[in-house]
């Protein structure tokens, strides 16, 4: 880029003005530190981290904490979420054996769908799981009580029979079946885990950005305000589709986490 074209950051930057459209990347999800404490950046992704979870605890301790007979709205809405998650998604892929299981299993789905919220709430405008960090974070706890329960309640022996050997097939194809089950089940389950969450908000997020940015370039007092308005329509649809796939990913998130869990109680084979 030549030193006289403007970056399409400035005002007065739009299409025919002579000035390039320098398209958003990885700049996007990196963020200048707050503040450093002990060598460790603070940074706009952990703040967001931090707001998310206060939301989620302060929400349910007021829902929760006086409960009453006849609900209020706190409590009304509280146990509406927390009713889905335990019918539709735990109840459903684990049975009644998962009951214990879901209060942690609602936490985390409400975790993970304020952290994705959080890409179109104004001034925070970033999917907090679109750094891999924290996707791999709760995909380490899913991983952990899986591995827990898959142990605790087959022992060694039993637990890597489960995690590697399947019922109803031939002997002969286990040489080949058992290290693909082993592998997957002990590598490739939190991995993609992770990957699946991050990757969609990664991607939606700077989709967003992309069409916004488009928008103000595109703009100008010719043919580009056509252009730039169409773009705008675009990010506006975007934004709308966001909002279904960050609920999305939530419960796809949940729903796979309550499918190991329902893998690791099951009867040995």
């Amino acid at each position: 880029m030549g030193a006289d074209v403007q970056l399409a950051s400035e005002a007065s930057c739009h299409l025919f003005s002579g000035c390039g459209f320098p398209a958003p990347g990885l700049g996007e999800f990196q963020f200048k530190p707050i503040f450093t404490v002990a060598g460790v950046e603070f940074t706009k992704p952990m703040l967001l981290a931090i707001i998310c979870a206060l939301l989620v605890v302060g929400f349910f301790w007021a829902a929760f904490a006086k409960p009453k007979l006849l609900p209020g709205k706190f409590q009304l809405v509280g146990e509406i979420g927390y009713d889905f998650v335990k019918r539709s998604i735990v109840l459903e892929t684990i049975g009644k054996k998962g009951e214990k299981y879901v209060p942690m299993l609602v936490s985390m789905f409400f975790f993970v769908w304020i952290m994705n919220i959080m890409s179109i709430i104004p001034f925070a405008q970033f999917p907090v799981m679109s750094r891999i960090a924290y996707p791999v974070g709760l995909a380490a706890i899913v991983w952990v009580t899986y591995m827990g329960l898959t142990f605790k309640k087959h022992g060694f022996v039993g637990g890597m029979k489960n995690l590697c050997w399947p019922s109803g097939i031939p002997g002969w194809v286990m040489v080949i079946l058992v290290p693909i089950e082993f592998f997957s089940n002990i590598f490739v389950r939190p991995f993609t885990l992770a990957v699946r969450a991050f990757a969609n908000m990664f991607a939606g997020h700077l989709l967003i950005v992309v069409f916004s940015v488009a928008s103000w370039y595109l703009l100008s007092p010719t043919i580009g305000a056509l252009y730039g308005s169409v773009s705008f329509v675009v990010a506006v649809g975007l934004t709308a589709f966001e909002l279904l796939v960050q609920f999305l990913q939530a419960y796809i998130f949940v729903m796979l986490a309550s499918s190991y869990i329902a893998g690791a109680l099951e009867e040995a084979h």
